[in-house]
């Protein structure tokens, strides 16, 4: 087992799921349940992200040509447009966006999951991880950064409980202005995932 390997591979993936941002996303969850409701949700995105990026891990980008009969340019684009939408959603709407984005709270882990863990970046990662270590050291790397990222967030939202009451208008100033930011970056994700998958397409017909 490449444990070298595997500390890095957590450190980008964890970098790329980024559990700092993402609590910014579920904010209205974060303020709406209880710490141990907030902590089965994520568990359950949790092991819905492993099974998915383990599968990106262990098949590679093959998974797009011999599954779907369609290349990985395709799956850049369409994830482009999904986190184009998402951040045009958070700089006109704001934080109330993201909740009408992951649609009724019955599906919540699922919403969560995906787009918010499962993105263009993560599986992208996850298919590099796959080629860059071997399959075991690949899937203990996915499920130890998920983990991490599982706690960080729950320490969050331990943190907002606690201050919620006496810091409530930091807050919610730290929630606008991160969010916003957030929105900006990722426009600019998805237009670079966009003109990725463009520009494989024009080299293919060119």
């Amino acid at each position: 087992m490449d444990i070298e390997g595997i500390i890095e591979s957590i450190g980008l993936l964890l970098v790329l799921l980024n559990p700092f941002l993402i609590i910014v996303y579920l904010i209205d969850i974060v303020k709406k349940k209880s710490r141990e409701l907030f902590l089965k949700i994520l568990i359950r995105a949790g092991v819905i992200s492993f099974f998915a990026f383990s599968m990106f891990a262990l098949l590679g980008d093959s998974i797009f040509k011999d599954v779907f009969n369609a290349s990985f340019a395709s799956f850049q684009i369409f994830g482009g447009i999904v986190f184009l939408i998402t951040g045009l959603q958070f700089i006109f709407k704001g934080g109330a966006s993201i909740e009408t984005l992951r649609g009724e709270s019955k599906h919540v882990a699922g919403a969560i999951a995906m787009p918010i863990f499962i993105g263009p970046g993560t599986i992208s990662y996850s298919v590099i991880i796959g080629e860059q270590l071997d399959k075991i050291s690949a899937v203990v790397a996915i499920a130890i950064t998920l983990i991490l990222c599982i706690f960080i967030i729950y320490v969050l939202k331990w943190i907002h409980d606690k201050i919620q009451s006496t810091k409530e208008e930091l807050i919610e100033q730290y929630i606008d202005i991160a969010g916003r930011v957030i929105a900006f970056l990722l426009g600019t994700i998805s237009i670079e995932l966009i003109m990725n998958g463009t520009g494989f397409w024009l080299a293919r017909i060119l």
